[in-house]
């Protein structure tokens, strides 16, 4: 029994991986397949390492299908790159069926045909993919230099800003990681793939620590109080002085200095 593993990706954190969800589920809807697992992932397709195609990879069984809308969302990859995928996908007996390519989908029901058959699609379907990815690498490369010439001429104009950030799907994500919510989930529900999930984790997981780290400082300011009191009226320096000579540490833990002094003064 084959499964159905449809791998869905887009380029950059701000675009949506799953924008061409539904277009695929029709798809396979259509012809009654099944789709067992999705894999959405935030990568460029000039990169062969890209976690959500290697787990996809991982995952699957000698005759399952990797179904994909285009092949540019399987492979921009160079010539090296993509060889090496096809290892890959060939030393797993992995199908790819691609919507945008005709002689791939009776790929997904080889059962249905005979070996000769089969063997001629492969053929067809293996020469065609390997054409499809040479023109999307070079559609990359187009589009990869036309990027540059106008960033340098927006650079030399001062009006280079670079690309914003999503804040609005950023926030979602970090709102459903304080929740609780799997990794899955928020690919689920936002389109993003694993590594950004996994980077506004790390980016949540230190403001979280940083606010502790502000809340513990903030306590340790207010045990000095006593102590500060007692030294009023003196200078900063001389306050810092004699803290020092006390033994007691800032509330970040550090030396006192007149500015330090000023600072947690400030702060009570």
């Amino acid at each position: 029994m084959c499964f159905i593993r449809a791998y869905l990706r887009a380029s950059t954190d701000e675009q949506d991986a799953s924008r061409a969800r539904a277009q695929v589920e029709a798809f396979a809807a259509e012809r009654g397949m099944q789709i067992a697992a999705w894999y959405l992932e935030n990568e460029s397709g000039a990169k062969l390492a890209r976690p959500e195609l290697f787990r996809l990879l991982a995952d699957a069984h000698p005759g399952d299908v990797l179904l994909i809308e285009q092949v540019d969302r399987l492979s921009r990859l160079n010539a090296a790159d993509w060889d090496q995928l096809k290892v890959e996908l060939a030393a797993r007996k992995v199908r790819v069926v691609a919507l945008d390519l005709p002689t791939s989908w009776m790929m997904a029901t080889t059962s249905k045909v005979d070996p000769t058959t089969a063997r001629i699609l492969d053929a067809m379907n293996g020469m065609l993919l390997d054409m499809l990815a040479a023109v999307a690498r070079k559609d990359y490369e187009d589009r990869r230099r036309r990027q540059m010439q106008g960033q340098a001429k927006a650079k030399a104009e001062g009006k280079y800003v670079g690309r914003p950030e999503n804040t609005k799907r950023n926030s979602k994500i970090a709102a459903m990681l304080k929740a609780g919510a799997s990794y899955s989930a928020v690919q689920e529900a936002t389109g993003a793939g694993r590594a950004h999930v996994a980077k506004i984790a790390k980016r949540v997981r230190k403001l979280g620590s940083t606010t502790e780290n502000q809340k513990a400082a903030a306590q340790r300011a207010e045990a000095l109080r006593p102590v500060l009191a007692g030294l009023a009226g003196m200078s900063h320096q001389r306050m810092a002085a004699e803290l020092n000579a006390m033994g007691l540490p800032t509330p970040a833990g550090g030396q006192w200095h007149a500015v330090t002094v000023k600072r947690v003064l400030e702060r009570l």
